[in-house]
């Protein structure tokens, strides 16, 4: 497989993704193409597509051999301690380390040496994410409203987030929306739940730090 393009976001590390993408509906990435594949043709028509499906690989994580397949995994969403099976999850550690994420396209950048970028939202990938593909999504035939979610059911409420106005200040005023939503969505793992723990989570260069109180999220510091 071939690299086509890198991912542009605000997370810079893996704590404090979104666990699915569309969650945070606010966050703003681009998409920068390999030189190669930075076209003008390569993306002729794909404006008439509100929503596209992005394959990714996760970055500094090695595909597991066949002599070395692990057929369990224990989603942080079931506490990290009851085991399911690998192809019952969207964990990354899977046989081949391919991500799947439908984003919103915003726009397409036809201006500089990128050019052309994509401009997407929604997005659940780590700043520097490799591409190796982009599709339409299709409405009529990609989704399925009926179906049924499994263990990673998403019905639990989102945590009140609690950002004193003068640590919003530091974020850039484009990226706040989007920093209150991944922090509405709890980063932390299912198993912990320790009301003193000061956790930390880097979005767009600031370290931002929180401890969570029952359903409180509440912001202490935010530095570089």
């Amino acid at each position: 497989m071939e690299i086509i393009a890198r991912v542009e976001s605000a997370y810079d590390e893996k704590f404090g993704i979104p666990r699915q993408s569309g969650l945070a509906g606010s966050s703003v990435e681009r998409i920068v193409f390999e030189k190669n594949y930075r076209q003008m043709e390569a993306v002729r028509g794909i404006e008439g597509y509100s929503h596209l499906w992005i394959l990714w690989l996760f970055s500094g994580i090695e595909p597991s051999s066949p002599e070395h397949f692990t057929a369990t995994v224990r989603p942080p969403r079931l506490g990290g301690n009851e085991r399911m099976g690998v192809f019952a999850t969207r964990s990354p550690f899977r046989p081949n380390r391919i991500g799947l994420s439908c984003v919103r396209l915003l726009s397409v950048d036809r201006t500089g040496e990128e050019a052309p970028a994509l401009i997407v939202s929604g997005g659940d990938m780590l700043n520097g994410t490799p591409v190796i593909d982009i599709k339409p999504y299709l409405p009529y035939t990609d989704a399925h409203p009926e179906a049924l979610s499994g263990f990673a059911d998403h019905s639990a409420g989102k945590l009140s987030v609690h950002f004193p106005p003068e640590l919003l200040e530091r974020i850039p005023e484009k990226k706040r929306q989007a920093l209150l939503e991944a922090l509405a969505l709890d980063p932390r793992p299912g198993y912990q739940a320790d009301r003193e723990r000061v956790y930390g989570m880097m979005f767009a260069g600031m370290n931002i730090r929180f401890t969570v109180d029952r359903e409180v999220l509440t912001v202490c510091s935010v530095g570089v």
